[in-house]
């Protein structure tokens, strides 16, 4: 059912009001907005993130990207920012999904699994009984210094189709998708939605010209 509709596009790593406002002008469902992080591109401050969200129109949604891993310090920093979502980069450690759903009853939760290899698949089968969608995305928690999405690599798009046919909420696919093959992975994976930040950046910047290229290349 997801592959049946075009795909919605979050452009992420936004970092100013003007940035949102052209992603928004592009075609942009969604905007993500970045909190600290221990690696990758488009870090800013819990006061920026707060006021890029509160300035966005209906019907956007604004993602806070956290990467907290307890339910309450989840808690914590959505109450910082007031975002329309809450996508949650890492494993949750402590605490429950039930926890954060009680607390914030109106807030839909997104879980990123990073796809490594077929372990990846039940991993996230199991955790999508507990969120609103699956994000795929190419990092790594498992290294010394998180990977936690950013990467600008692609993954094996084959178990993210897996994943896709064996969940019954929406699917976000990022990692390493740009204009030149953003068709395949549409027709691989299928997904609900697509999810890029450094393919439509030119040294680091939002760039007019590669999120032109990027929507008209989906259609």
């Amino acid at each position: 059912m997801q592959g049946t509709l075009k795909p919605r596009v979050k452009i992420c790593c936004i970092s100013s009001l003007q940035e949102a406002q052209l992603a928004i002008a592009y075609g942009a469902s969604a905007l993500g907005l970045v909190g600290h992080m221990p690696s990758g591109p488009g870090i800013i401050s819990d006061e920026l993130i707060a006021q890029i969200a509160s300035s966005v129109p209906p019907p956007i949604s604004t993602f806070l990207l956290t990467s907290e891993t307890s339910s309450a310090s989840i808690i914590a920093h959505y109450q910082k920012v007031k975002t329309h979502t809450i996508q949650i980069v890492d494993a949750l450690q402590e605490g429950s999904y039930t926890d954060i759903r009680q607390a914030l009853p109106h807030v839909k939760l997104v879980q990123v699994v990073h796809v490594i290899d077929q372990k990846t698949v039940e991993e996230a089968i199991e955790l999508s009984q507990f969120v609103d969608a699956i994000l795929l995305d190419s990092g790594n928690p498992n290294l010394q210094v998180k990977e936690l999405g950013g990467t600008g690599r692609v993954h094996n798009w084959e178990l993210s189709r897996q994943i896709r046919e064996n969940i019954s909420i929406p699917l976000f696919l990022a990692g390493g998708l740009k204009a030149e093959n953003v068709r395949e992975a549409i027709e691989t994976v299928q997904p609900f939605g697509l999810d890029l930040c450094s393919s439509v950046r030119t040294n680091g910047q939002l760039s007019q010209e590669k999120l032109e290229r990027f929507f008209d290349a989906i259609g």
